[in-house]
């Protein structure tokens, strides 16, 4: 721990930097503050954090940039950041008033969520496998071919073909589908009831087919959904850096496993090196859960400098991810 002067300088430099992007100073310091020492004083404890690793200072005679370590420090320190009304209502306003499928809801999301905090942000989406079957058809469309329709609760229509290995009538599809649709409304599809049967075991291991079928869905890829790539490239002065960011948000199977990587380890926000990333070294990432009806259902998350405004991205991001859950829990 910092004795308390020496956090309030640290907290001004970080503060100091996230605003300006230049090397902060110690007259800067003793002008935002309202410490009644001296310029040298703050020196000495600003040269005191740099040895301890929590300040920078990029060339001789420069001022000082926060560290990953200084950067840590702040975030596990700070009050906790409300959003302003204005932007509280927006949010709650944008999820009263959106319509439309779940695909273009998680999108506008992360639309909404990058306006409001600069970054890139990203949406992923694994609530297939944890959002109850609101309705099932199978809808045949041909001899061996039928149409399987499942509708979540929280409004997201998914759709496969279902190739049969024999030829099946109209009204055997009906009652395989009615079959299978005993069995998933009202749960999951990694948790359905047990099959009943229609007394036939030919049209009975047909049905079990389909519901294998179906719980095979829930191995697919997470949805993600990005918004903002070009907002936040320009946080980053090297070319260099630009380009690494680009191609992290290309690679969307790589945002995903840091964001998840960061709740498993009980963190909201990964700074720089923590990300376990070495092209992400000069990014840091806030990211929350949400859910649906209780239930984990995916996680927000914005991508942005380690010279991020930490307050506001993680005020940001968990209105938004609680939004988001109530709105997908209604339907």
């Amino acid at each position: 721990m910092l004795d308390e002067r020496k956090a309030a300088i640290l907290r001004t430099v970080v503060e100091e930097y996230i605003e300006t992007a230049q090397p902060v100073g110690s007259t800067a310091v003793a002008a935002a503050t309202t410490m009644k020492v001296s310029s040298a004083t703050i020196r000495n404890d600003m040269a005191a954090l740099e040895s301890d690793g929590f300040l920078h200072q990029p060339h001789t005679s420069a001022g000082r940039v926060p560290t990953d370590r200084g950067y840590r420090y702040f975030v596990d320190n700070m009050t906790e950041h409300q959003l302003p009304r204005l932007e509280n209502t927006r949010v709650i306003d944008f999820f009263q008033q959106i319509r439309g499928e779940l695909e273009h809801l998680l999108r506008d999301t992360a639309g909404l969520l990058s306006n409001m905090t600069e970054y890139a942000a990203v949406v992923v989406d694994h609530s297939t496998d944890s959002v109850c079957v609101r309705s099932f058809q199978l809808v045949p469309l041909g001899p061996t071919v039928a149409l399987a329709v499942v509708v979540l609760a929280n409004g997201a229509i998914e759709k496969e073909t279902f190739q049969f290995a024999e030829e099946v009538s109209g009204e055997d599809v009906d009652s395989i589908g009615r079959l299978v649709a005993a069995s998933l409304e009202g749960n999951t599809l990694t948790k359905p009831t047990p099959l009943g049967s229609v007394g036939s075991k030919r049209l009975d291991a047909l049905a079990a087919e389909v519901l294998r079928s179906l719980s095979s869905w829930t191995d697919e890829p997470d949805h993600v959904y990005v918004d903002g790539a070009s907002r936040v490239v320009t946080s980053f002065e090297a070319v260099e850096s630009v380009q690494r960011v680009l191609t992290i948000l290309e690679q969307q199977l790589v945002v995903v496993n840091v964001m998840s990587d960061v709740l498993d380890r009980g963190l909201r926000v990964a700074i720089g090196t923590e990300t376990g990333i070495d092209r992400m070294e000069e990014c840091s990432v806030v990211v929350a859960p949400f859910q649906i009806d209780g239930e984990p259902a995916g996680s927000i998350g914005v991508l942005g400098p380690t010279r991020m405004n930490y307050p506001q991205a993680i005020a940001a991001v968990a209105v938004v991810s609680r939004q988001l859950g109530h709105r997908l829990s209604e339907g």
